[in-house]
């Protein structure tokens, strides 16, 4: 299994990061990838990615909710420099975050177009965190619209309607933790959505899935998530395994 998005750089694993990490891999989990959040974690994340080269990949990126007036554009500098002096397989987790701030609007917006700029100039997939902006999102997208736009909507807790039009964009779903959910209602329509569309992820250590929701999530988890899906899509666990990760391979196959 690949975990397409996960924190291991996070606090929250400070004090057993290396056995979090160990228990991940005795489940089957063959590769990590960490969304890139601000400059302040980047050394952090790149130093985790050194010490585990055949696992462990970052992206790179400014996340919305680190998109401040008074930084962003300095941010998109740093971002900016480390796509030119190394290959990333992504550029995230980048997009436009409603939930905490609506007053950041205009710069988050000028962020998101200008790193799907890079992504399309260095022929990179995007990995999109959208939170109560799936609108704002997708008139992005719209507006962005390129032979080279891709990626994968991180997280995805949208509808099916909304679900559709993402892999209309060239989009893929990333699926975590909210499909066990009884509120999360994905697990409703998600049958109607081909499994090749779909990619696992843990978003660790946020949105543990059931029975750990409300508490630290971790990548061993991940496989919750594919008994999840056993049970909507009606295959065994292997053919979830092996479809899945083949996706993942296909999304990052830049790196």
């Amino acid at each position: 299994m690949i975990d397409t998005h996960t924190h291991l750089y996070a606090e929250e694993f400070d004090e057993d990061r290396k056995e979090m990490i160990q228990r991940a891999v005795d489940k089957g989990i063959t590769e990590f990838y960490l969304p890139a959040i601000d400059s302040e974690s980047h050394e952090k994340m790149l130093q985790l990615e050194a010490e585990y080269p055949n696992q462990i990949f970052s992206m790179m990126g400014l996340h919305p909710c680190y998109v401040k007036p008074e930084t962003w554009e300095k941010e998109l500098e740093i971002v900016k420099d480390y796509l030119d002096q190394r290959a990333f397989p992504a550029i995230g987790e980048i997009g436009i975050d409603l939930y905490w701030d609506k007053t950041t609007l205009d710069i988050q917006v000028k962020a998101f177009e200008q790193q799907i700029d890079w992504a399309i100039e260095k022929d990179l997939p995007i990995v999109i965190h959208t939170r109560e902006s799936f609108d704002e999102t997708f008139e992005v997208l719209e507006r962005k619209k390129h032979p080279k736009l891709r990626g994968i909507f991180h997280c995805f807790s949208g509808n099916l309607e909304q679900a559709k039009h993402a892999i209309d964009l060239n989009f893929i779903l990333g699926i975590g933790g909210v499909v066990t959910f009884k509120n999360g209602k994905i697990d409703q329509f998600l049958h109607e959505i081909p499994l090749e569309k779909i990619v696992l992820e843990t978003d660790s250590p946020y949105l543990a899935p059931v029975p750990h929701r409300g508490k630290r999530n971790e990548s061993s988890y991940l496989d919750l998530v594919a008994g999840k899906l056993v049970n909507i899509y009606g295959k065994d666990f292997s053919e979830i395994d092996r479809i899945t990760t083949e996706n993942a391979k296909n999304m990052f196959n830049n790196k």
